[in-house]
């Protein structure tokens, strides 16, 4: 398979099967910018190292598929995606829902000026880059949902972003298997939920986990 002329037409042959299996709904603008995000990154992958998933055939499902699988977990209007690294899940989800504002945060220079790029080329009115570590960073308002794909183990993530967490609003981090180890270590501070997660054509468990204080 030669990448540059049959790779996009294959991503979106992915894209239309794997939204269709998942039973969500994406119009063919936001489709277009979710392929578009595809290519920008890997373009920017080959110099940066922005992700470790390289394998073009794979990216479809386990970049734009697998951060669009806990959509429906989401809550409220500001969604804070920590530890954002190249945009995911924060750009992919951004994309299929405009009416929520996004917030991606990461420490890393390189990593929030293909942020930026992104967020211009593909229009995205509803996102914010901001460059920063999570415990220093102090924004002008509260988020409803604060995710992470791959930040730290769930202590850590909730002591360094618990200053950002509207009254309310909850955790949800994505993990593979169910991090048992992680989920002891809480004690009886925070209540949790896990949502197992289905991915097209990723073999591996993944979940959502919902996370919120006790009362």
């Amino acid at each position: 398979m030669r990448k540059g002329t049959l790779m996009p037409d294959f991503w979106a042959e992915q894209l239309e099967k794997g939204l269709a299996e998942m039973e969500l709904s994406a119009s063919p603008q936001q489709q277009r910018q979710l392929l578009d995000y595809l290519a920008l990154l890997e373009k920017w992958n080959r110099a940066y190292n922005l992700t470790a998933v390289r394998d073009p055939m794979k990216m479809v499902s386990r970049q734009l598929l697998d951060s669009l699988s806990i959509h429906a977990l989401l809550e409220g209007d500001s969604v804070l995606d920590v530890g954002s690294g190249a945009g995911l899940p924060g750009i992919p989800l951004a994309v299929l829902h405009p009416e929520r504002r996004f917030t991606l945060l990461d420490a890393n220079s390189k990593k929030t000026r293909f942020l930026r790029q992104a967020k211009l080329e593909l229009g995205l009115d509803n996102v914010q880059v901001e460059q920063a570590r999570a415990e220093r960073f102090q924004p002008p308002q509260s988020y409803d949902t604060i995710t992470s794909r791959a930040f730290a183990a769930l202590p850590d993530m909730l002591r360094l972003t618990r200053h950002m967490r509207a009254p309310g609003g909850c955790w949800l981090a994505m993990k593979g298997g169910v991090p048992e180890e992680e989920l002891k270590a809480l004690g009886r501070e925070f209540h949790y939920e896990i949502h197992p997660l289905v991915v097209p054509a990723e073999a591996g468990q993944r979940h959502g986990i919902v996370l919120r204080p006790a009362l």
